[in-house]
């Protein structure tokens, strides 16, 4: 069988992708999604600032991926999601727990308050949708 350029890429994304989902499948992901009221928010700036500040501090504290979810014109909302992988299902448990209460602390200094904090784990489940 002659193969071409494209014809191996093709043939090496397919292994890429089925390592992936294999990998996948293994490794707990946990996500938390955080709910924020800015009444201090007179701006769509003054918003930006506060959402800004929470990102920045879990990312550099606790090293997990972080990214505002819904952002909407709204001044006074805002939504915030936070993704991490570990091979330990008992350390992303814990981690997350931390990573809410600091979210809490550093969104009541920046005058926001977190209303709803949500967080779970990524299911194998959850992982079928993305393997097609």
């Amino acid at each position: 069988m002659i193969c071409n350029a494209a014809c191996c890429f093709s043939h090496r994304s397919q292994e890429l992708r089925e390592l992936v989902v294999c990998k996948f499948e293994i490794v707990p992901i946990a996500y938390l999604t955080l709910e924020l009221r800015i009444e201090g928010a007179h701006s769509l700036k003054d918003k930006r600032q506060v959402v800004r500040s929470v990102k920045d501090h879990l990312r550099n504290a606790f090293n997990v991926s972080v990214a505002e979810l819904d952002p909407s014109e709204a001044w006074q909302r805002a939504t915030i999601g936070v993704v991490a992988i570990s091979p330990s299902r008992d350390y992303l448990d814990g981690l997350m727990k931390n990573v809410e209460d600091a979210a809490v602390r550093t969104a009541n200094s920046g005058g926001a308050d977190v209303v709803d904090a949500v967080w779970d784990f990524l299911t194998e489940q959850d992982s079928g949708n993305l393997q097609e």
